[in-house]
C-alpha cells in the first residue's frame, strides 16, 4: 500500500449542491427554494412546530396527565433470576455487586428482581422488590430473598434492625 494509492470509498466524499450556477446544473434561478414565500427568503428562521399562524397541533390537542416527580424517585431497575446465574454458589448479592457486573446502570437506584428464567445457584439476593415468581424460585434454589429499606435489610422474617429497647418514661436520660 502506498500514500498516493489511498482513496475514499466511493460515496464517502459527496461533492455540495452548488447553488444559483444557470438552468443547466438544475440547481439554478430559484436555487431550490421556489417562487416567493418565507422559505425563498435569506434569514429565514422558523420555530418547529409553527404552522403559519394556523393553530398548531400541539396546541390542538388536548393536554392529558403529568408526570409526578415521585415516580422519578422510585422508578426501579430490574433484573431477572436467570441474569444471577453469573455470581458463584453462596454469594451476596446487593445493588453494588449488580452494578460491578453491569446488570444494572445506577446502584443507587431501587433494583426489583423478576422471575425470567431459572436460577441454578443459591444465593443471598439483597433488593428493593421481588416479583412472586422470583421470590419462589430463589427460595427453590435453597437461597434468600431479603429486602432492603432504606439502608436497611429487611427479610422475610421482620426486619434486622434490632428492637429500640423500651424504659420506663421516669428513667429516659
Amino acid at each position: 500500500m502506498k500514500l498516493d494509492t489511498l482513496r475514499n470509498n466511493p460515496g464517502a466524499r459527496k461533492r455540495r449542491k452548488r447553488l444559483g450556477r444557470g438552468p443547466g446544473s438544475g440547481h439554478g434561478k430559484t436555487s431550490c427554494k421556489g417562487h416567493k414565500g418565507q422559505w425563498a427568503r435569506s434569514g429565514v428562521s422558523i420555530r418547529a412546530g409553527f404552522e403559519g399562524g394556523q393553530m398548531p397541533l400541539i396546541r390542538r390537542i388536548p393536554k392529558r396527565g403529568f408526570r409526578s416527580p415521585r415516580r422519578e424517585r422510585e422508578r426501579m431497575e430490574t433484573v431477572n433470576v436467570e441474569q444471577l446465574n453469573i455470581f458463584d454458589e453462596g454469594a451476596v448479592v446487593d445493588p453494588q455487586a449488580l452494578a460491578a457486573r453491569g446488570l444494572i446502570r445506577n446502584r443507587n437506584t431501587g433494583v426489583k428482581i423478576l422471575g425470567g428464567g431459572e436460577l441454578t445457584k443459591r444465593l443471598e439476593v439483597l433488593a428493593d422488590a421481588f416479583s412472586a415468581s422470583s421470590r419462589k424460585k430463589i427460595e427453590d434454589a435453597k437461597g434468600v430473598a431479603k429486602v432492603r429499606e432504606a439502608g436497611n435489610v429487611k427479610s422475610e422474617e421482620g426486619s434486622a434492625k434490632p428492637e429500640a429497647a423500651s424504659k420506663p418514661v421516669g428513667e429516659q436520660a
